[in-house]
């Protein structure tokens, strides 16, 4: 799975607006970025009377609609996804992925934060560095919200490099953790396999997918 890193702060922080100048930053050095946005309230693409809609009301587990220039997947869940699981419907074709939100989560976090807004976060899981407008009393890196090419910086370094090269396992749809030796192994083996398959050139990027029947 491509590295997640979510944008955390408080509401009118400015998240929205550091996420845009990071995706044009890390996109000027030549990686994919996906991102993710938390909604607290429910969305409506599916348009009642719309042909996406009668397609989900007669059953349809999931529809996409496409245009030349755009698609979108509409697929109804019985409850809230955790950020892993969300990131699996994008692939593995992305160097990151930028969450807006999402402080709950597991994933490593950039706070942003405003004077006038009040204190940060006073506990936040995996705090990597906070984006701030003014100099905070803490051991956790601090960058000034102007400093885009320091935050990319810390991104590419510390998130996209690292990953650059990777091998993902999903069972049953959730993502299987791996060290660095299990990785090694499943590569290596996956590689000489499908090189020995006729017509199979440089391999740059693998795919396989496995679905097994439940046993009766």
């Amino acid at each position: 799975m491509p590295p997640i890193v979510s944008i955390v702060g408080k509401s009118k922080s400015g998240k929205t607006t550091l996420i845009e100048k990071l995706i044009l930053e890390l996109k000027s050095r030549g990686y994919r970025v996906a991102t993710i946005k938390h909604a607290s309230r429910g969305l409506a693409f599916d348009t009642p009377g719309k042909d996406s809609w009668r397609h989900i009301q007669a059953g349809s587990e999931a529809t996409a609609t496409v245009s030349p220039d755009k698609i979108a997947l509409i697929e109804p869940i019985a409850r809230d996804l955790s950020l892993d699981e969300i990131a699996c419907f994008f692939g593995e074709d992305y160097d990151i992925i930028l969450a807006e939100g999402f402080k709950q989560s597991n994933a490593p976090k950039i706070e942003v934060h405003r004077k006038e807004a009040g204190p940060p976060f006073s506990s936040l899981r995996k705090l990597t560095a906070i984006a701030t407008d003014e100099l905070l009393e803490t051991k956790t890196r601090q960058f000034s919200l102007q400093d885009i090419k320091g935050l990319a910086d810390l991104l590419e370094k510390g998130f996209i490099e690292p990953q650059r090269e990777r091998v993902s396992i999903y069972v049953n749809n959730s993502p299987v953790p791996l060290t660095a030796f299990p990785k090694d192994i499943i590569s290596n083996t996956l590689v000489a396999m499908v090189s020995s398959l006729k017509g199979v050139g440089d391999i740059r990027s693998l795919k396989i997918f496995l679905r097994k029947e439940p046993k009766p």
